[in-house]
């Protein structure tokens, strides 16, 4: 049964705030942990952050030791009525720069108010001004926490982080994303042409566009998946990136496939070559726009490569 705050003795408030700050201490080495690779100053602020955590600590063991001997008593957080929660670092929507430092800002918030409030319900002067001292010193600490945030940073550091951000999302999204709606708008113009030449049946040439959408996505979905697991190219989660791989494969592959729900044959073709077109220069707008080639000669190499597919399609379905 948890308890309530105020009914706490002055031992078992201090066993509190030991608690919280070795979990502190340890949250704040996760998330060094976790920045270090592509966020090394963020990093290097965290673990000076957990030095004086662990010295808020080794304080108050200090003034525990003097005051009640030995033994601290087990009060954690879970054990008390509306105490301070922290989230589970496996809730971290994106473990990114931007939500680890607003994940930092609250804690020291909230574990300021928890000073405060012991502090003033303390009797003894001794703990009374330590308390006092943790809090302002909390509070100090969310206030450079806030000052974490790239816009209030050195240009030079802000410039550092959103390329390394930058970096991660062509890495981890755009690459995949990417590779995925080329192989779907490429690779399927063949087969879904020469269904629809062949039998001139617009529910035909649908079924085989689809079947080679499907297949193309799953197929290129794994690829991606068991190509690199991530941990020394900083591409992701391998399932991650294979999903986004074989949803945009898929994609690649619906786009021009859906006009033949049209009944009318010659109608659907000539809406599915002009959405060919514009999957091809949207292609080529992408590899311009994330992977800095020159749109020209972006649009050169995929407009031909899926004109020379369309037109293979469509001599295999009329011979």
């Amino acid at each position: 049964m948890k308890r309530r705050f105020k009914d706490l003795s002055a031992g078992e408030v201090l066993a509190l705030a030991i608690s919280l700050e070795e979990e502190d201490a340890r949250i704040f080495q996760e998330f060094a942990r976790i920045l270090r690779p592509n966020f090394p100053k963020a990093a290097a602020a965290l673990d000076a952050m957990r030095e004086e955590e662990d010295a808020h600590r080794h304080r108050l063991i200090e003034l525990y030791r003097s005051r009640f001997g030995e033994e601290i008593p087990l009060v954690r957080a879970q054990d008390v009525k509306g105490f301070v929660r922290r989230d589970p670092i496996a809730t971290l929507r994106e473990p990114g720069v931007e939500e680890i430092r607003r994940r930092v800002a609250l804690m020291e918030l909230e574990t300021a108010r928890f000073y405060a409030k012991a502090a003033e319900q303390s009797k003894d002067a001794e703990m009374r001004q330590l308390l006092g001292d943790l809090a302002a010193e909390e509070r100090r600490h969310e206030a450079e926490s806030a000052e974490f945030h790239p816009s209030r940073r050195s240009t030079s550091e802000r410039d550092e982080e959103t390329r390394t951000s930058r970096q991660l999302f062509l890495l981890q999204v755009v690459q995949p994303g990417l590779a995925g709606l080329m192989d779907g708008s490429v690779s399927t113009l063949a087969p879904l042409f020469a269904a629809a030449f062949a039998t001139q049946k617009s529910w035909d040439a649908f079924l085989v566009g689809m079947a080679a959408a499907v297949g193309a996505g799953i197929s290129m979905g794994f690829a991606e998946a068991l190509s690199d697991d991530g941990s020394l190219t900083g591409r992701g989660r391998p399932w991650m990136r294979g999903l986004i791989c074989g949803l945009m494969t898929f994609v690649g592959g619906l786009g021009h496939a859906l006009p033949y729900l049209i009944p009318t044959f010659w109608l659907a073709t000539s809406i599915a070559s002009a959405i060919v077109v514009v999957e091809l220069f949207a292609i080529a707008w992408i590899r311009n726009r994330y992977m800095d080639t020159p749109f020209l000669q972006a649009a050169f190499q995929v407009v031909v490569g899926g004109v020379l597919v369309f037109v293979a399609g469509m001599l295999i379905g009329s011979a």
